[in-house]
């Protein structure tokens, strides 16, 4: 599945964040003058201070290599029940054979 694209580029949230910042004003001021919601100016600055470092929590880099895997590992597992489907049908509905051995799937190395 592809990506959402954000609703509002990065340069835009970047420019807004640095706002909050450097400007004095308020927060809420900002976002009615930009036209975003004040929920998600306060997630953006709280983002981009984590991503400098300035409070704990997952970086924007970090949060991505996370989904990355998660996503790894949830295809992983899909591709692992497949398999396990397929074993179980080519062995007549039961894994084990005569003696209660389970068989193992040899599955060659994809290069």
């Amino acid at each position: 599945m592809p990506a959402t694209k954000p609703p509002y580029p990065s340069e835009f949230r970047a420019e807004a964040v640095r706002l909050v910042r450097e400007s004095g004003k308020k927060l809420q001021q900002i976002a009615a003058d930009r036209g975003v919601s004040e929920a998600s100016l306060r997630k953006w600055v709280r983002q981009a201070e984590i991503d400098a470092g300035q409070r704990p929590g997952l970086t924007t880099a970090e949060r991505e290599e996370l989904n990355r895997l998660r996503r790894e590992n949830r295809i992983l597992r899909e591709e692992r029940e497949i398999l396990k489907k397929v074993l179980h049908a080519a062995y007549g509905g039961t894994t084990k054979d005569e003696n209660g051995v389970q068989p193992k799937l040899y599955v060659p190395p994809v290069a």
